[in-house]
């Protein structure tokens, strides 16, 4: 049976796992983490349709929700999102909002108006104009962009190295901790090391504690690359801010940048030198909790 007070559910749909936590009132009714395989954003009935039986898996028998809020890896543009909403409403007879996964860090850092900046496998920022419409720079992907994420971090890595092999210089602690995570005998075999994946995000990512190993076995190609990074994240940033985004609060996440010191130092550095107005708030919560102050929203 529903409980009396309203049930409010927020989903949390990450690169890797996703987390549903559900609330009647302030009783904790659920909290279920999952792997995000078969999330396919780019359909919607597909995705409506994963979501659901996440909430029947997640959910007692017999409970439905009074409202509910997704944030979606890879719901890259509002009309996606809107089309993942309207096919989620055959589902379930409640108010539902769908918004990209970014979109949940400044609720979840109880923000009312802010920039949510993630690196984790990737990068992007996110926030809204004055009329509330969102708007989401970065987000590229490991081919074209991604500066500062994992996977941007180490193809630039190998860029460095590669530059650092043409002008004759013998590898370092950079290129040697690369050769060996990527099994190559020589720098130049790394471009086709990187070539050859399957899933170049995942792929690529996985080797970014070498970048920072070896900055702190004293490389200084891994340092400026770390830097740099640092610097392309602040970028994200001093872009939305160009385009009229308040950008006052910038709550940061990610599985990269607040693992790593050295990264977050320098996007920090580099934030007051574009943008001196910016704070910076490393999010504590749970993104997850994002989504669930936004379902709250919709009672």
């Amino acid at each position: 049976m529903q409980d009396t007070a309203p049930l409010v559910v927020g989903i949390d749909v990450g690169g890797t796992k996703t987390q549903l936590r559900a609330y009647a009132g302030d009783t904790l009714v659920a909290d279920h983490i999952r792997s995000s395989g078969g999330w396919r954003p780019h359909d919607p009935v597909a995705a409506a349709g994963w979501l659901a039986a996440l909430a029947a898996e997640a959910l007692p028998a017999g409970v439905r929700p009074s409202a509910l809020a997704v944030g979606g890896h890879a719901c890259e543009t509002p009309r996606q999102c809107a089309q993942i909403r309207t096919a989620l409403q055959l589902h379930f007879d409640a108010p539902a909002l769908v918004v990209g996964d970014a979109e949940l860090l400044v609720p979840a850092a109880g923000v009312d108006k802010g920039v949510g900046l993630v690196a984790g496998t990737g990068s992007v920022a996110v926030g809204r104009f004055a009329d509330g419409t969102p708007v989401q720079v970065g987000g590229w992907g490991a081919l074209l962009g991604d500066e500062g994420g994992a996977a941007g971090l180490v193809r630039e890595a190998v860029r460095a190295a590669w530059a650092a092999h043409d002008r004759g210089e013998e590898p370092d602690a950079l290129a040697h901790g690369l050769l060996a995570g990527f099994d190559v005998p020589e720098v130049p075999a790394l471009g086709a090391a990187l070539e050859h994946v399957t899933a170049a995000s995942a792929e690529w990512g996985r080797h970014a504690p070498a970048v920072f190993a070896a900055a702190e076995a004293g490389s200084t190609l891994a340092r400026t690359v770390i830097t740099e990074a640092g610097h392309a994240l602040a970028a994200l940033v001093a872009r939305l801010a160009a385009r009229g985004v308040v950008v006052d609060d910038v709550v940061v996440a990610g599985s990269t940048v607040l693992a790593q010191p050295p990264l977050y130092d320098a996007f920090v550095s580099a934030l007051a030198d574009s943008v001196p107005t910016a704070r910076p708030r490393p999010l504590r919560a749970p993104p997850v909790e994002g989504a669930v102050a936004m379902a709250r929203s919709l009672v």
